[in-house]
C-alpha cells in the first residue's frame, strides 16, 4: 500500500499548445506501482485553460476547489464547481477554462494510456 501527502508531490507547469496557466500533479501512477489507473490533480489558474482537444481515453473528473467552465464538443460552456463530478467519454472533445478570479482545481482519473491504448 502506498500513502502519500498530496502536498509532497511535485508540480509540473504545463506549457503546451492551446494550454495556458495549468499546473499538474500525478498523485498516483506508475511510479507508485499503479499499472492501470492514474490519479492526477490539475490547478487551472485565473485566465487559464486546457487545450480544446480529444483523446482515446475516457476520464472521470471531480471538482475539488473553486469553479470553472467545461466546454463540450459543440462549443457549449457549462459552469462547474466544487462538489460536482464529470464523466468525459473517449474521443469526446472538451476543454477546461477558468475565467474567474480564483484557482480552479480538480482531480482527474484515467486509465494508463500506455497500457490501455
Amino acid at each position: 500500500m502506498i500513502i502519500k501527502k498530496n502536498s509532497d508531490v511535485s508540480e509540473e507547469f504545463l506549457n503546451k499548445e492551446g494550454m495556458n496557466n495549468v499546473i499538474k500533479k500525478i498523485l498516483i501512477g506508475p511510479e507508485e506501482g499503479s499499472e492501470n489507473i492514474i490519479l492526477r490533480h490539475f490547478r487551472v489558474l485565473p485566465g487559464g485553460n486546457s487545450p480544446y482537444h480529444t483523446h482515446k481515453h475516457e476520464h472521470v473528473v471531480n471538482v475539488e476547489k473553486g469553479k470553472g467552465k467545461i466546454v463540450d464538443g459543440k462549443g457549449q460552456e457549462t459552469l462547474i464547481s466544487e462538489g460536482q463530478s464529470l464523466f468525459i467519454k473517449g474521443n469526446e472533445k472538451h476543454q477546461f477554462k477558468n475565467p474567474f478570479q480564483n484557482p480552479f482545481e480538480f482531480l482527474c482519473i484515467i486509465l494508463n494510456p500506455d497500457k490501455n491504448g
